[in-house]
């Protein structure tokens, strides 16, 4: 059955993705936006090579970088995917909320460095091999992030909904964003 199409674009948490679609865009992703605090709580953010592996985000960079600073302070980090310039096409978001934990010993570096390089080039063995070597330098650390929350966004879903060719049962419940706080919002707007 089609679900009833949107009067608004104020209801968005309905298009989630199912756990599924979540783990195949994770796993096809080589880039985000990985999130920290600052000394002074300021949130910042830096685009980043990554890799989801065994239900983690792996990231690596040197030791000397102000995101690892704001680690060793401050563990919790939110991580940020996109599915543009992906086979799953635009308009898909996958938010990590979690807690990061930073690696200096040889035993992550030895399994990381390959598969991340992997990873990011392929078949290349030659790009993967010269990647590896470049990443193995003293400074260096490996950052794994675990997922504490996952918010996700089809917008896919939301067109086919607002064009009426989305079937009920691909909508998600609404989450409390929008089945408590909209109405709030509403009422106290006098809506």
């Amino acid at each position: 059955m089609l679900a009833t199409r949107p009067e608004s674009h104020e209801v968005v948490s309905i298009y989630r993705m199912d756990d599924a679609e979540r783990e195949q865009l994770l796993g096809l992703t080589r880039e985000c936006v990985f999130n920290w605090c600052t000394r002074d709580q300021h949130p910042m953010g830096v685009i980043m090579s990554c890799m989801w592996h065994e239900g983690r985000m792996w990231l690596t960079a040197t030791a000397q970088r102000h995101r690892i600073a704001a680690v060793r302070r401050n563990s919790r980090v939110s991580v940020v995917v996109t599915s543009t310039g992906t086979k799953l096409g635009p308009n898909k978001t996958v938010t990590i909320k979690g807690r990061c934990t930073i690696h200096e010993g040889s035993e992550t570096k030895e399994w990381f460095y390959p598969r991340f390089s992997g990873h990011l080039f392929g078949g290349d063995e030659t790009a993967v091999r010269e990647f590896s070597r470049m990443l193995d330098s003293p400074l260096r650390v490996v950052l794994e992030v675990v997922p504490e929350k996952f918010v996700s966004y089809d917008g896919q879903k939301m067109f086919r909904h607002a064009a009426g060719t989305l079937e009920e049962n691909e909508l998600a419940p609404p989450l409390e964003a929008d089945a408590e706080r909209l109405p709030r919002e509403r009422e106290r707007r006098g809506l």
